[in-house]
């Protein structure tokens, strides 16, 4: 917690502190002035005096109200300054994780740590900069002031303290458990509902829409049990502290009557004493309030430097070597490449190896699980090989900025993922000033220039999130179009081509080879009639590429390569 709390303005925790600092002493004299009219005002009957007094007393409510908005204001602007820096670090940390470090947190938990474990942090911070500065001044003076009022009543909080502190020791340690276990509960709640939304038409088409709903309903009434539970445990602070205040007063009212019958106190202290007791248990009450926050903060704090913390798997070299476009003569090795998930006992892919130049396509086909889609992630070092060597024109892509890498590729990855916003937004995307001369060249490549043209606004047509209101095969093109814009030495296509039919495959792969000639085209496909036009085709299995040459060749040569097109097409084709 104190790791994240030294974000905070120390010039701005200092106001906080002062306009504080002056709020509680205007609250701790005003019980003064109040004794002062009654002994010297009331009692005397001194109408000059009272009036006198009344004006001190507005004066310093006036300087009271200041301090108090003062303290507001920056204890506000700093927990929202706090929260916003932390939303923007860990969104940007996550932007940045492998694969492997997604895996380990859970997309459900990333998104509770961004907003909801921040939004503890925020208020506890807020907390911090006004009621805890504001209870220990408060408890320290008020004592003083009550001490100074009449010492034997101050016996009374050596019985009222530790019953207090019994209490709250009590509901702190059956409260903050519970506290700490709703963060996890979220993370649950989140991802059910999170699967609801996105599988909603895998659920509708298996029938288990009820399902579904039991499951997120076990979610939710776990989450809503344990919340019912601790704020229950929680809510009795409120009456019990409430009946020790009362008792209290009671207690000070009948010993504080005996002392002024025995004309040892003045009325108007005995006022005073009794306000500066309710201060102190106020104080009391406020600070139980924090140490029961602060737990559920610090889980929350833990949380978030958890993904603060996380070391990245890929790092950028440090005395990067500089790459720059190539065109054509763009080059791209494989240098026998093993790659291994984390924890796995074998190879993914084992001993990959082969060469491309510019102008050629390089196409990868195989069984499901055979590798395909972690080979090509390994191009723009979204996964970090074990052993041997990846070269782009020449140079080792572990010896470049992951930076410098990406801006040389153009990748579709094997899900077509678009923005919200609008067609142009996503096709300037990774060329943020690319005209709509060249954006409307990529569509008429990609096959999407036809249905675009068609819509009412064309390129500032509305795309949903996640591009809804487009087919899978609009997606697709507009995904490959995306690619296009950007000037790549090397474009990678992950199976983008699943969705289309066999004319508009046929018709983009013819419409690549024409305009993609500086560059190198690596193509991931289920399809053989994708990938047998192909300059090379490697054929994987288990992660190891089997086969590997033209079709005719492979035809011939390859076992594995004559059963997955003996599979798709008929004799006659072949």
């Amino acid at each position: 917690m104190l790791k994240l709390l030294k974000r905070v303005s120390y010039s701005a925790a200092i106001l906080a502190i002062l306009f504080m600092f002056f709020q509680v002493i205007a609250d701790l004299y005003l019980p003064t002035l109040t004794s002062n009219i009654i002994d010297n005002g009331v009692a005397k009957g001194n109408i000059d005096y009272i009036w006198h007094t009344g004006f001190v007393m507005i004066g310093i409510s006036l300087l009271g109200i200041l301090a108090a908005v003062g303290n507001t204001y920056f204890a506000t602007r700093e927990s929202q300054k706090l929260g916003r820096q932390l939303r923007s670090d860990v969104y940007a940390k996550v932007e940045r994780f492998s694969n492997r470090e997604f895996d380990s947190f859970g997309t459900a938990s990333l998104i509770t740590r961004t907003t909801n474990d921040v939004t503890q942090v925020q208020m506890v911070t807020q907390m911090f900069l006004r009621i805890m500065i504001n209870a220990p001044i408060m408890l320290v003076g008020a004592s003083f002031l009550a001490y100074q009022k009449d010492a034997q009543l101050t016996k009374i909080f050596f019985v009222v303290i530790p019953i207090m502190l019994v209490v709250v020791g009590i509901i702190m340690f059956l409260a903050v458990p519970l506290f700490k276990s709703m963060q996890k509960k979220t993370d649950r709640l989140n991802l059910v509902f999170r699967e609801g939304l996105t599988g909603v038409r895998v659920i509708r088409a298996f029938d288990k829409t009820k399902y579904e709903e039991n499951r997120f309903n076990n979610a939710n009434l776990d989450y809503t049990n344990t919340a019912i539970k601790v704020n229950t445990i929680v809510a009795l602070m409120m009456p019990l502290m409430t009946l020790i205040m009362s008792g209290t007063n009671i207690a000070i009212t009948w010993f504080g009557g005996h002392y002024i019958a025995e004309q040892t106190l003045e009325v108007g202290n005995l006022i005073a004493f009794m306000t500066y007791a309710m201060q102190i248990l106020m104080s009391f009450m406020m600070l139980s309030m924090i140490f029961i926050m602060v737990p559920r903060a610090q889980a929350s704090a833990d949380r978030i430097n958890e993904v603060l913390d996380a070391k990245d798997k890929i790092l950028d070299p440090t005395v990067p070597k500089v790459i720059e476009a190539a065109g054509d003569q763009t080059t791209l090795v494989f240098d026998h490449v093993n790659y291994r998930y984390n924890g796995a006992e074998n190879l993914a892919l084992e001993d990959v190896h082969f060469k491309a130049k510019a102008g050629e396509t390089v196409a990868i086909i195989g069984g499901t699980g055979s590798g395909k889609t972690t080979l090509i992630n390994l191009i723009p070092r979204l996964l970090d090989i074990e052993s041997g060597e990846i070269r782009l024109n020449g140079v080792s892509i572990s010896e470049m900025k992951q930076h410098d890498l990406r801006e040389l590729i153009g990748f579709v990855p094997q899900k077509a993922v678009l923005f919200s916003g609008t067609i142009r937004e996503n096709m300037q995307y990774g060329v943020a000033d690319a005209s709509d001369e060249t954006i409307w060249k990529a569509l008429e490549i990609a096959q999407a220039k036809d249905f675009v043209s068609k819509l009412p606004k064309q390129l500032d047509a509305r795309v949903e999130q996640g591009g809804g209101n487009f087919s899978g095969g609009q997606r697709q093109r507009l995904a490959i179009a995306r690619a296009l814009v950007k000037i790549a030495d090397v474009y990678v296509f992950d199976d983008s081509f699943s969705a289309l039919d066999f004319k508009t495959d046929a018709n983009l792969r013819k419409a690549l080879n024409q305009e993609i000639t500086d560059s190198i085209v690596v193509i991931v496909a289920q399809r053989v009639s994708t990938v047998m036009d192909a300059d090379t085709i490697l054929v994987l299995e288990e992660g190891k590429v089997v086969g590997q040459g033209k079709h005719a060749e492979l035809m011939e040569t390859n076992e594995t390569y004559r059963e997955i097109v003996s599979s798709q097409l008929r004799e006659e084709d072949l």
